[in-house]
């Protein structure tokens, strides 16, 4: 089962108030219903390939309005695994829609965005997103390389609203138009988490916040590996080009033409090849001298260096 399939069915499981399951499906009819007439009779289908939505819609469906729906099973074309859920009310249709703020009392006049009528309170607003989510939502594993919450709705108005309804709650959601419809969706990892918990998946919700610590430490420990093996790579360089400096000027002019303070250093170099600088200001007979002061004295040991082959080159 996918992690989208997982957090379909926690939300069908929790229970809510007559006012929350009234935003909850009218979202859910919004964006999978269709109307049609069949024998003088208006029927609304709303259609899922989720089987724990498509009991969840007949339950709100039967529980809101005391009427039986119809469910219908049909196979998806082109040869696909998944079933289409079909649950048809045949029965006082009109007035379900009209309830629903989807049309106009009285009227086949879609109301364009979403209601505000829905709305008793705070809670109303995340049942219309769990609606909204269970009908056209979905999300990336959070162990896949990126984060991507999307939900599909056909009409751009309604998504430009379901878009704003969630930036309302400071989620950072954005709208895009594709092919098939209009795309509201977030990409952070933190807005992803905290839209989870305004719909309620907690259970997912923590799978989710756990997988992210794990992957926030992994990539922590990776960037310190690296700082650290450039730090050493950038060490053993500095070293070897050291070393080079110092035999060239120990095979041309020999170390005891050097001053004291940069015999010195030059001969505990050759002796410790791997230490870094700071470490080598320790090793010193002097009684140990910082990092900037060492690195001065191998300045100075390279201009020397840069003499003797500057004379070869002329020579």
């Amino acid at each position: 089962m996918s992690y989208t399939s997982v957090i379909k069915k926690e939300l069908t499981q929790l229970e809510t108030d007559v006012c929350c399951k009234r935003a909850e499906l009218s979202a859910l009819v919004r964006m999978n219903g269709t109307i049609q007439l069949q024998n003088r009779k208006v029927l609304l289908d709303i259609t899922t390939e989720n089987p724990s939505t498509a009991r969840h819609m007949f339950t709100l469906i039967k529980s809101l309005y005391a009427v039986q729906p119809e469910v219908l099973v049909r196979r998806k074309i082109r040869l696909k695994k998944n079933h289409v859920f079909v649950i048809r009310i045949s029965e006082t249709a009109n007035d379900i829609l009209s309830d629903l703020c989807i049309l106009k009392k009285d009227s086949w006049e879609r109301i364009e965005g979403i209601s505000t009528h829905l709305f008793r309170d705070e809670f109303c607003s995340r049942a219309y997103l769990r609606g909204a989510f269970l009908a056209g939502g979905s999300v990336n594993n959070p162990d896949s390389a990126s984060y991507h919450l999307e939900i599909v709705s056909t009409y751009d108005d309604h998504s430009i609203a379901l878009c704003k309804l969630m930036n309302d709650m400071y989620l950072h959601a954005k709208v895009i138009e594709r092919k098939k419809g209009y795309v509201v969706y977030i990409k952070e990892g933190d807005k992803i988490g905290e839209f989870l918990n305004i719909i309620g998946a907690h259970p997912s919700l923590l799978k989710f916040e756990n997988v992210r610590i794990m992957k926030d430490m992994r990539n922590s420990v990776n960037r310190l590996v690296n700082c650290e093996t450039a730090n050493l790579n950038k060490t053993i360089s500095a070293a070897m080009r050291q070393i080079e400096n110092i035999r060239l000027i120990e095979e041309t002019m020999g170390l005891e033409t050097l001053p004291e303070k940069l015999r010195e250093v030059a001969v505990v170099r050759l002796q410790h090849p791997d230490v870094n600088l700071a470490e080598l200001g320790q090793l010193l007979a002097t009684g140990g001298i910082s990092k900037s002061a060492v690195n001065h004295r191998f300045r100075k040991i390279e201009q020397i260096a840069s003499g003797i082959r500057d004379r070869h080159k002329g020579g």
